[in-house]
Formats: C-alpha cells, structure tokens, sequence
C-alpha cells in the first residue's frame, strides 16, 4: 500500500533544525502540520535553498532541496523540469493527497500543472508581495479562486484588485504559544524593531522616528533586530543623527532570543510598507507589546495593534503609549498555527 503523502512547494527552506531564521511562519506550519498528523507523510521541494542538493530530514518531514538560486531562463526551466521529474517519481510511490505551494510563483506555478495534469488538489497559500500587480505568474498559473488561499483580508483584497481574481479563502498566519516563555521579564526596552533590513521595511522612518521621540525623552532606547542590504546605511543614519547611545541594531537573532527580547520591550513599531501578514508583529503581540504599523492586516480592529496613517501619527502614538501613567502588557493571542494547519488541512481531507 502507498503511503499518504502531502506535499509542500517553496522557494526555500531551514537547511537544519537549527536554522530557526529562515522562512519563521512555512517552517512552523509544516513542523506543526506534521506533529498533528503524525501518520502523514510530508514532503518538501525547495527550490532555491539551501544551495546543496542533498536531501534530508528536517522534524521527521522530507526536505528534497533543488538549490536553484541561478536566475536565468535556462536554468530556470532546467530546474522546473527536474521538481516536475521529482513529483512524477514521488507520485509513482506515493499516494499524494494534496499540493500546497507558499506564495503565488514559481512553486504555484508547477504545484497548478502537475495536480491539473494528475488530478491532485493544488492550492496556493498567498503570502505578501506575490499579491502585487506585477506580479506575472498569476496569468501563468490562471488559479481558480478555490485554489488560493489569502494569508490576510488585505491580501485577498490586493489579490482581487491586482488580478481581478478573489481567493476563495482567507487563513491567517499564526504563531505558536509554546515557543514563549511563562516568565515575566522587565521591560527596559522602549521600541523594537526587527525584520530584514531591506527598503520595504523602511528601517529609515523607524530611525527618523527616534530622532523626533529623543527631542522629548533624551534617554529614548530603541532595538533593531535583523540583517539586510541596508544595514550600512542604517548605521550611518545613526551616527550622523547622534543616536548611537538610543539605537542599539543586534543583528538577526536567534528566534527564541528574538521572542526573549520582545518580552523585554514595550512598544513593537513596524514601519513596513507592504506586509501580509506579519509574524513578528503576532509575536510581539502575544509577548505583550504594544504593536504600531501602517499596514492593517484584517478588516477587524485588533487588541493592542494601533494602525496610523504616517511617520507623525505613528510618533504621537508611541509617545502617548510611553507616557501612560499605569501601563499594561497584556499577552494577546490572535491566531494560533495549530487553527491554521487545521484549516488549510480541512480544504484537502473533509
């Protein structure tokens, strides 16, 4: 008898258990996945990394690694033929009881023709940027509304305008409780910010932030967690604005010493301006902070998370929230990974 198998298209993967940075949200909900059904076979092909090629095992789940982080066309379609290749072979030994591809790309693109072509669910968890206009792939895939899955109510609108075309779902992002600590830490941290230091971050205004909040309290302390192409310039800033003693930028952390930090911290600021459904953002809130962003992931007002229209209101809101005279750190649970591996389960197996 062939075993049930599902099996998870993405562009990259952890190279090890270890590798705790890489792709926070996909990891937790195939690790998640797979704890919840232990019997089930899964299976990952990623594209793009880790580089090497050799397949292993990754919390009792397949990792079959592609390394094709070359971006030309050829090699592109070399590589496409070879996941395709890949699939057929897994299929010949495998019952395979579903396709599920992260972010509407490359991934979808092969999950949607080979389950077209088999006659295998394929369906498409729509993750941030892969909603964007420019996004050429979708009239690729052309994915009916049943295949795709919104991370958020903003992405399934952006998805809507952007290619006339509305997921027929919408399963947030989640994180997991028990990664937290129970301890109670002191908060000595005012803001905190982490994410890839890259332009859509906009690490830049959370700076220029700072510079208007220290005008008021002198002592201001802030935290940066992350790398990225920006870091350079982001140090730069810094010195040239006299924050070297407010601005502290630790680099990328591990991930429990990043939820260990958020515990310590007060005010979350996420300057980003684009974001589908941001994990350190849920992070922050079920670490107790205070969460200020200019994207506003649902239709719903959500405990603790202030939406604000620009770099002004977003400093008057974080000064409003300091100065609170009996301040409250309440840990606030909006999804759980668990709810959102059960729901993505269900769309294949009720």
């Amino acid at each position: 008898m062939k075993p049930e198998t599902f099996i998870i298209l993405t562009p990259g993967f952890p190279k090890s258990e270890a590798d705790s940075t890489c792709l926070p949200s996909q990891q937790l909900f195939t690790k998640i996945l797979k704890q919840h059904n232990p019997s089930l076979n899964i299976v990952v092909l990623t594209f793009e990394y880790p580089l090497s090629t050799k397949i292993y095992n990754w919390h009792n789940c397949q990792v079959i690694p592609f390394g094709g982080k070359t971006k030309t066309k050829i090699s592109r379609l070399i590589l496409w033929r070879k996941v395709w290749n890949k699939l057929s072979q897994l299929n010949k030994d495998n019952y395979i009881t579903g396709l599920l591809s992260f972010w509407c790309g490359e991934c979808a693109l092969i999950g949607h023709r080979y389950g077209e072509k088999n006659r295998i669910k394929h369906a498409c968890w729509i993750l941030g940027q892969d909603a964007k206009a420019g996004n050429r792939y979708v009239t690729r895939i052309r994915p009916k509304p049943g295949e795709l899955i919104a991370m958020s109510d903003f992405l399934q609108e952006a998805f809507f305008k952007n290619h006339t075309i509305r997921p027929a779902y919408v399963i947030p992002n989640g994180i997991d409780p028990d990664m937290f600590g129970e301890k109670q830490l002191k908060r000595e941290i005012d803001i905190l910010g982490a994410g890839s230091l890259i332009p859509l971050k906009q690490f830049d205004v959370f700076l220029s932030i700072i510079k208007l909040l220290k005008t008021f309290d002198p002592a201001i302390k802030a935290v940066i967690c992350g790398k990225g192409t920006e870091e350079h310039s982001l140090l730069k800033i810094i010195e040239t604005n006299g924050l070297k003693g407010n601005v502290k930028l630790v680099g990328e952390q591990p991930h429990s010493e990043l939820l260990n930090i958020m515990g310590r911290s007060k005010v979350f600021l996420h300057t980003s301006n684009y974001e589908g459904f941001s994990t350190v953002c849920l992070e922050a809130l079920y670490a107790g902070c205070k969460v200020i962003s200019f994207m506003k992931p649902m239709k719903d007002d959500i405990e603790q998370w202030y939406i604000v229209n620009n770099k002004e209101a977003m400093t008057q809101k974080i000064l409003t929230l300091l100065n609170d005279p009996v301040p409250t750190y309440s840990s606030v649970l909006l999804y759980s990974m668990a709810e959102s591996v059960k729901k993505i389960r269900d769309l294949y197996y009720s």
